[in-house]
């Protein structure tokens, strides 16, 4: 690279900040074209450098998710399929082993779910959060903490009986501005601010509680009828949740609300850390990345939180880059993913892109080069942790018990077995395990209510899509461990 280094570290190096939050579905914004505003500063943050309309998650799943973020591998690579196999990562180095050896000053605050999860990763740590006892909470912090884990996940229906001070992203950007104010100047750092939420329980105090009434929500585009209809682990999630708590879809429009709520809640945090920026002086040399795990039904299908399928709701994610260098620019046209986040850092940082990486770099693009619109045509991403998919009328063994009303994740059936999806204009192919297969025309059927992979009128586009995903299936066999001989390497991680 060509960037300039002084006894290894870069001397014009930009920080970087890197916000990321759990369970955001992206299209539920006005910049998206929601009717109601619920992430004014965010849309503005993003309209000063590239916002991404076709960024997806490489799995519908917090760690397996995380784990590509950071080694910029997908799940099938990197070897973490499931939420419990955190220790069961295959990498090389990853984004902090590059930024440290670049001279970074790393700074975590929030929720790890990922195996960079300590004090030894980091110059600065402040965690965990989530529903975890710890011994430096207050004892209102506590109390709060006690309060979720008491209403187990929720959603709750009235306003949260705690201040906005105890919520998880007041006090974690609180902890990364202290951790920044403390920070050795002589080091350009990299800061991860790690949200728990909108993820559930959909919970959120005042005023964002009564911030969007429930009667100002538009309608939902389905509800457990399409569940149903679709069938197999979709109708196994919304019969289980039913079991356990019966009626709960009906209060869908008010965990909606607390939903967009939490949203707001985000925005005003996020504005309060890029204030502390600008007041430090530094807001004009970090590069500002802003990105989520994946999505949440939020009340579609009429489900809550995470589970079956492959849907937009789950799979599409904010995507944003701003910073020095970075182009104003709203593409609505390229498809990107969590994984090209490493690679595209490595080349902002001036740092080549390690072996095993799987993703593309965008920095190209961000800051206005040409590049060949093939290879950022398609995307590709997975789902399953392996076996065959358990049938709809199966119960194998939770972490928890089927009786009563408490659950945690229903992922053990609707996570079983191994899909693969490649999204491709306006189009998306699913194929299973079993040899099943899925073709939606999103913009005419956004909600993927109407598979059409039997229609002889679009079998053309059927094998044309087969081809692609074939090809990204053979592109993401793993380059690692890298031996006696020394894989060719394309400039950018581009293939095209």
């Amino acid at each position: 690279m060509s960037a300039p280094y002084l006894n290894g570290q870069r001397t014009d190096a930009p920080n970087v900040l890197m916000v990321m939050t759990d369970q955001h579905r992206a299209d539920l914004s006005a910049a998206e074209g929601y009717p109601l505003d619920t992430m004014p500063f965010l849309d503005g943050l993003a309209a000063s450098g590239t916002r991404f309309r076709r960024g997806y998650t490489t799995a519908p799943a917090c760690v397996p998710a995380r784990t590509s973020l950071v080694t910029g591998r997908f799940p099938s690579a990197h070897r973490v399929r499931q939420n419990s196999a955190v220790p069961e990562v295959l990498r090389g180095e990853d984004l902090l082993d590059v930024l440290r050896d670049a001279g970074y000053g790393l700074h975590f605050a929030g929720k790890t779910h990922v195996y960079r999860n300590g004090e030894d990763d980091y110059d600065s740590f402040s965690g965990p959060y989530w529903h975890v006892q710890a011994p430096d909470r207050t004892d209102e912090e506590e109390r709060f903490s006690a309060w979720l884990r008491s209403i187990d996940h929720g959603p709750t229906s009235e306003p949260t009986p705690f201040p906005l001070e105890v919520q998880y992203p007041y006090r974690i950007v609180s902890d990364m501005i202290a951790s920044l104010r403390g920070r050795d100047r002589d080091k350009p750092f990299f800061s991860w601010v790690s949200l728990p939420e909108p993820h559930n329980p959909y919970q959120v105090p005042e005023p964002y509680f009564s911030m969007f009434g429930e009667q100002d929500l538009p309608d939902r585009a389905c509800g457990p009828e399409a569940a149903e209809a679709k069938g197999g682990a979709w109708r196994w999630l919304r019969e289980v949740t039913e079991e356990k708590r019966p009626g709960y879809d009906d209060g869908w429009r008010r965990y909606r609300a607390s939903y967009l709520g939490m949203l707001r809640l985000i925005d005003d945090q996020l504005r309060r850390l890029i204030g502390f920026l600008e007041e430090d002086g530094v807001l004009r040399e970090t590069i500002i990345v802003f990105i989520s795990d994946h999505g949440d039904y939020v009340g579609d299908y009429g489900l809550q939180r995470k589970g079956a399928g492959m849907p937009e709701a789950l799979m599409r994610i904010p995507f944003m880059i701003t910073g020095p260098g970075v182009a104003a620019r709203d593409n609505h046209d390229d498809f990107v993913s969590l994984v090209d986040v490493f690679p595209t850092l490595c080349e902002a940082v001036g740092r080549p892109i390690p072996y095993g990486v799987q993703g593309r770099s965008l920095w190209p693009m961000l800051t206005g080069e040409t590049y060949p619109a093939a290879e950022f045509d398609s995307i590709y991403a997975e789902r399953g942790y392996g076996g065959l998919p358990y049938d709809a009328d199966e119960r194998p063994a939770l972490h928890f018990s089927y009786d009563g009303e408490v659950y945690d994740e229903l992922n053990s059936v609707t996570q079983s077995g191994t899909s693969r999806m490649l999204r491709h204009d306006h189009w998306k192919l699913i194929y299973h395990v079993t040899g099943d297969v899925e073709l939606y025309d999103v913009d005419a059927d956004p909600m993927e209510l109407t598979n059409l992979e039997a229609d002889p009128a679009v079998a053309h586009v059927r094998a044309e899509l087969m081809e692609r995903l074939l090809r990204w299936s053979t592109r993401v066999v793993d380059d690692l461990p890298v031996a006696a001989y020394t894989p060719k390497r394309a400039p950018h991680n581009w293939h095209a």
